[in-house]
Formats: C-alpha cells, sequence, structure tokens
C-alpha cells in the first residue's frame, strides 16, 4: 500500500507507472489525484468514499453527516475524476446513524460495508457488468476537514444540536467549553480565553473542560448556566432544553463521571460554561 505525502509528488508516480496497475483504488486518502495518476490504470481509479455522493463531498463526510443531525448516511464507490469526490458512481450502500455512534463507531461500520461493497463489485465493474452513473446536480453539500475550533461549545445552540456535534467531534477535537467558575451576573470581569502556558487556572482564566458524553434533557434554563451539579449529573441550560453531562475532562486530567468530577471540584449553580 503507498500513501505518499503529495500525490504530484513525481517518484511517486514513477513508481506506480512502474506497478502497470490495471486499477487503482483510493481509500481516506486526502490529496485530489492528477490527472497523471488517473489515466495511469486500464480500468481506472477508484474511490472509497464515506458518505452518499452527491452529499458531504470532502474530507470529514463522517463527522458532519452526525453533526447535522442525519439519520443516514453510507458509502459510496466511484470512479475517481479529476473533481473533489465528483466522479461517477458505481455502487452505495446504506446504514443508519444510532444515537449511540459517535465518529470513530461509525467510522469503523462504514470501513467495513465499504470493503464489503469493494470486493464484491470489482469483478462486474471490470467486466463491463456495472455501468458508472453520473451523480446528481441536486442534493450536493460539501464536508470541510474538521478545525479544532468547531468543537468550541456555542450553549446558545439547542441541546440536541450540541449532542449531535458531540458525537460527531467524539474523539477529536472534542467537545470543549470553558468553566468560568464565577457566575457572569456577578459583575466580575471574565476573560474567555485561555489560560497562558504554564498558567494557573483561576477566575481570570477559564478552565477548559471537554466532554465525553451527554443527554437531552428537556428542562429551561440560561444558555451556558450550570442549573443543577449533583449525582445525576450537570445540567447546563441550552437555547434549546439542556444537556445533561455524564463524562468529562478537565484539561490536563483524566476523564471521568459527572459524579467523579464533583468530588473534586466545586462546582456550583448558577456557575457559567462559556
Amino acid at each position: 500500500m503507498l500513501q505518499p505525502p503529495r500525490a504530484r509528488d513525481e517518484k511517486f508516480i514513477a513508481e506506480l507507472r512502474a506497478l502497470q496497475p490495471d486499477l487503482i483504488v483510493v481509500a481516506a486518502y486526502g490529496h485530489i489525484l492528477p490527472q497523471s495518476i488517473l489515466d495511469l490504470p486500464q480500468y481506472g481509479c477508484l474511490n472509497v468514499h464515506a458518505s452518499l455522493l452527491p452529499k458531504y463531498r470532502g474530507a470529514a463526510p463522517i463527522q458532519w453527516a452526525i453533526a447535522s443531525g442525519d439519520t443516514e448516511t453510507g458509502v459510496t464507490i466511484m470512479k475517481m475524476d479529476a473533481g473533489l469526490d465528483t466522479g461517477d458512481i458505481i455502487a452505495q450502500r446504506r446504514t443508519a446513524i444510532q444515537p449511540a455512534d459517535d465518529s470513530t463507531t461509525l467510522h469503523d461500520r462504514l470501513a467495513r460495508l465499504g470493503a464489503e461493497l469493494l470486493v464484491q463489485i470489482i469483478p462486474d465493474f471490470v467486466s463491463g457488468k456495472i455501468q458508472p452513473r453520473p451523480q446528481s446536480v441536486e442534493g450536493v453539500s460539501h464536508a470541510p476537514k474538521i478545525k479544532k475550533e468547531d468543537g468550541r461549545i456555542d450553549w446558545n445552540l439547542p441541546a440536541e444540536t450540541i449532542w449531535n456535534r458531540l458525537r460527531a467531534f467524539t474523539p477529536w477535537p472534542g467537545a470543549f467549553t470553558f468553566w468560568l467558575r464565577v457566575p457572569l451576573s456577578s459583575g466580575n470581569a471574565i476573560r474567555t480565553e485561555e489560560p497562558p502556558e504554564g498558567g494557573t487556572p483561576n477566575a481570570a482564566h477559564p478552565i477548559l473542560i471537554k466532554i465525553w458524553r451527554a443527554d437531552i434533557v428537556e428542562h429551561s434554563g440560561k444558555p451556558a448556566e450550570i442549573l443543577s451539579a449533583d449525582k445525576n449529573g450537570i445540567l447546563v441550560g441550552c437555547g434549546e432544553h439542556a444537556l445533561r453531562i455524564l463524562e468529562l475532562q478537565r484539561e490536563g486530567g483524566r476523564r471521568m463521571s459527572a459524579v467523579e468530577f464533583l468530588a473534586g471540584h466545586a462546582l456550583k449553580t448558577g456557575e457559567q460554561f462559556g
């Protein structure tokens, strides 16, 4: 298996040419192949893409499908062209997105589906029994590369949207927020940036909190305000309903249950995340 840092590297292209491939298969490779590679194999280049194209073209289809609240996704085998995931479709297979799914579990399931589908269709494809079909011009969407800031929670969003993003961005970059330690209504000036490197978190330097697991509660409250913190979890107000945090991690600490966290941290009702 070859996985060069640059698809246009002349040495890599020469290695491919020397192999005289009949068919090239690409999976989870974040570079567009140049025409010089696309033209090499007799049967072209196939790509295993983790969405039902033309939906979610791009680098992070799994994460954005979950973040968008989709209940179904799948894999597409396509014949590659010079565009970004724009090639003709050879085959697709669907799967439900379960409430328990995060980006890791869904990735693993789609990887298995993609491998099974690829093995199944290659004989018929090379024999000409399968004719690729153009992608629809309707329903096109894009799934850009995930950035760290995508994981920062906006508590003004509905709890369901935050919950979907939490699942989508687990394990990386994770859904994270900052514990402001004192209520914003107290009049204290609170800075929302992270503490300087090596600094000690305090009221002026909020503590980064990564949330690993949560559920939605039909409860109203001010967005970002801690509504309760007890054996049932940490309940935080959202733009609609509330999010109950069940598992979290303080920056520099270990992942723990909400009960364990509260045993060592004086998190109080009325304090703020942000």
